[in-house]
């Protein structure tokens, strides 16, 4: 067993859940999306199960939906709870983004039958539902399943591929997959008639903000035929993660926001397909920061690019400290490690 697998096995089997209401969704709310080109809004259910079936394995360096997992079965009326609580809160919105911290494919976490009702639910209004799923779950049986309940619905499938780089992959992140899977999955999507997101994860462990950079751009161009969507996803530190236990001891520092801005500028002269990018505590020493004079403005310029696709949103932005982001991205390969976030508070 690698040593990341085995250390991130260990914070899996230390892990104890805090008390939860299993036949409460996690959260609901709306919020704004662009579909078909124009500016909508989205409803978002997080539904609370037993947790991804890679998490309670070993799971990932960075990934905190364990915190909002059970880590045991939830009985099959509690699960039907939480979706009725979700659907009644359902305003018609054109986009449903459905997330259950896991794989929605994956029937140990959400079994068929509740898949089903789920999407029945929704499939008269709304134009387009969002999961999220590993790629083993991705397979022709469950699509073609999942395409006849919801008609002509829209169906788009997240898959985390975080970087296409699988050395980083494997060992920065253990994912547990490799980048030919998530071209398989993607394939067996677009055979189907759903879109795929692929999301991007900015910064891993181990990573400079330099190689942060240029991983991520050149993930965007090796995975670009197999998208139809980008989601750029700054690293947060959650809570009872490898990445927490190595931020507090300071050893990893998230990525600058000026970060972002550069891989967006670059990505936007190698793709057509939508950048979006959703900041998790930004400007929060936890999330993607820079100091504390210009965080509100850099964090405001990316939200409004991600509706915009226009990186002109960025043509007022300056800040005394990007000459230290600067310094970091040319120098930062000497110190042997990650430099020391003086803007800690």
């Amino acid at each position: 067993m690698k040593e990341l697998t085995q250390w991130c096995t260990q914070f899996a089997q230390g892990f104890t859940p805090r008390n939860q209401d299993p036949s409460k969704p996690v959260s609901c709310w709306s919020e704004p999306d662009i579909h078909e080109g124009l500016p909508v809004d989205a409803y978002v259910m997080i539904l609370r199960t037993q947790g991804c079936s890679w998490s309670l394995a070993s799971g990932c360096t960075m990934c905190g939906y364990a915190n909002d997992s059970m880590r045991t079965p939830i009985p099959l009326e509690q699960l039907q709870q939480q979706l009725d609580t979700a659907v009644s809160s359902y305003n018609k919105e054109p986009v449903v983004k459905i997330f259950n911290s896991g794989s929605f494919f994956d029937e140990k976490e959400l079994p068929k039958k509740l898949r089903t009702k789920l999407l029945l639910s929704l499939k008269d209004e709304a134009e387009k539902i969002v999961v999220e799923s590993r790629p083993e779950y991705v397979t022709e049986k469950t699509l073609k399943e999942c395409k006849e309940l919801i008609g002509d619905t829209q169906l788009e499938v997240g898959i985390g591929l975080e970087t296409a780089n699988d050395t980083i992959r494997e060992y920065a992140i253990n994912k547990g997959f490799t980048f030919k899977d998530y071209v398989n999955a993607t394939k067996r999507c677009h055979e189907e008639g759903c879109r795929v997101k692929t999301y991007l994860l900015i910064k891993p462990l181990f990573l400079t903000e330099q190689e942060a950079i240029d991983d991520c751009v050149a993930s965007i161009q090796q995975s670009d035929e197999y998208t139809d969507v980008f989601s750029l996803n700054p690293t947060t530190i959650q809570r009872n993660t490898i990445v927490d236990f190595l931020w507090k001891r300071h050893q990893y520092r998230p990525p600058w926001l000026w970060s972002i801005i550069e891989i967006l500028q670059q990505a936007s002269k190698i793709t057509t397909k939508r950048l979006q990018c959703d900041i998790v505590a930004g400007g929060s020493v936890r999330g993607a920061h820079n100091c504390k004079t210009c965080d509100s403005r850099v964090v405001k310029a990316l939200k409004a690019f991600t509706i915009s696709q226009d990186v002109n949103e960025f043509n007022e932005l300056s800040c005394a400290c990007i000459e230290q982001w600067k310094d970091q991205c040319e120098l930062e390969h000497l110190t042997f490690g990650s430099c020391i976030d003086f803007s800690r508070r």
